[in-house]
């Protein structure tokens, strides 16, 4: 399917990979409201495409994956207009965070501020051996706004995300991947096609057991071991009742053994 037209980023389909860039590298791919706004959206057309079965959002340009929040939008605001712009951020990161299908964060440059804390709503954080890495706000009088605070603790502990967050350090590639913020890193040429292989062994299993992986693992962060055990077990047998499961087993108990072709259904 296509997808609608953006002022401040683009789409390109790959097969089932949905590339999402952010398209204003003269302000280092900056989040304002309107990039917000239309990330939003987009997620919520490419939830609804059938046929895109993993998702990754990168920068344009060689500088940055995101480089922050759009100061020049900020700096002005008044305290109810800036929990608005802060809710806009949380709903961006819930919509990728709740989505039924992997995003992954392709960072090519710096991602701070804003920045990180979209490739942390992410479920697989790829960097370029060049990435940066940070939450600054505090350096502005502020505090990360889109879930930085929370989601990086969960990611790479309560002791470094504080030291992150209170201390405004930039880290390289390296050190986040030392640390867990980052799950690989490649030199900058070979990113989208080191991402675009991880799309692809996602892609080939079932989307709906794929969805409820996901699920659980991110529900579960909150639940009592018991209740998340429970919801596992009722998903395991919900998932009996799909085409999905048929063709997967059958395709696996064929002899010869064939490739599953797995519907979504």
């Amino acid at each position: 399917m296509g997808f609608p037209a953006y002022n401040t980023i683009q789409i390109r389909q790959d097969g089932p990979l949905a590339i999402v860039t952010v398209s204003r590298e003269a302000a280092l791919n900056a989040l304002s409201s309107e990039v917000i706004r239309e990330l939003t959206a987009a997620a919520g057309a490419i939830e609804a495409a059938d046929d895109v079965r993993v998702v990754a959002v990168t920068g344009a340009g060689a500088k940055a994956f995101v480089a922050g929040a759009d100061i020049s939008e900020m700096v002005e605001l008044a305290p109810d207009k800036a929990q608005m712009f802060s809710e806009q951020g949380g709903k961006l990161g819930t919509a990728i965070e709740t989505s039924q299908k992997p995003w992954i964060a392709a960072v090519n440059g710096f991602a701070l501020g804003g920045g990180c804390e979209l490739a942390l709503a992410c479920d697989f954080i790829y960097a370029a051996d060049n990435a940066k890495f940070g939450q600054p706000e505090v350096k502005l009088g502020v505090i990360p706004g889109f879930g930085g605070t929370q989601r990086l603790a969960r990611r790479v502990g309560v002791a470094k995300a504080k030291e992150l967050c209170m201390t405004g350090d930039t880290i390289d590639a390296a050190e986040a991947l030392r640390i867990g913020l980052a799950d690989a890193v490649f030199p900058a040429a070979e990113l989208m096609a080191k991402v675009a292989s991880l799309a692809g062994r996602i892609a080939a299993n079932g989307p709906l057991a794929v969805a409820a992986c996901k699920r659980l693992i991110h529900t579960g962060q909150s639940m009592t071991l018991e209740d998340s055990l429970t919801a596992e077990q009722k998903a395991f047998g919900e998932l009996f009742a799909t085409a999905d499961q048929r063709e997967g087993m059958s395709a696996f108990l064929a002899k010869p053994k064939r490739a599953a072709q797995f519907k979504g259904k």
